[in-house]
């Protein structure tokens, strides 16, 4: 199926179509239909098991990241320390909104608003601050349902 997909991909002529069809419209609106239930235990622990990891993601993007960039040595770069973040997102408020955290926190570090040279440490620092808000969104809902 795959060799079918490449080759029509290539938009030759005598190429062969898929041999499976597929409407793409047709999915989107069985999904949008509400037929489709999906349990909201089954998406948690889905969630739960993608986010086992958070202080291994943590340590592999700091390290992936060359946060040495052209330009950075006299400048002060944001900081990349999760504390530092969280302090920076409000974390530590009672019922604070997590969606306008993230959403005054993106306007302000998105990669796509900030100098080329600090763009990379900009997604790292978006990666991080995304982490956090799901991590305190996960905590809030678990002290909800008790």
């Amino acid at each position: 199926m795959l060799d079918d997909l490449f080759v029509a991909s290539k938009g030759e002529e005598g190429a062969a179509k898929p041999s499976i069809p597929f409407d793409y419209l047709a999915v989107v609106d069985e999904l949008h239909s509400g037929r489709i239930k999906v349990s909201g235990e089954v998406l948690a622990e889905h969630y739960r098991e993608s986010g086992a990891g958070l202080a291994t993601d943590f340590a592999a993007i700091l390290a992936d990241a060359d946060l040495s960039g052209p330009g950075n040595d006299h400048e002060a770069l944001p900081s990349v320390d999760p504390h530092t973040i969280a302090a920076e997102l409000g974390l530590d408020r009672p019922n604070a909104d997590l969606k306008r955290l993230r959403r005054d926190f993106a306007f302000a570090n998105h990669p796509d608003r900030v100098s080329p040279h600090l763009r990379q440490r900009a997604a790292v620092r978006m990666q991080i601050a995304n982490m956090l808000i799901d991590e305190a969104r996960r905590k809030a809902l678990s002290a909800a349902r008790r």
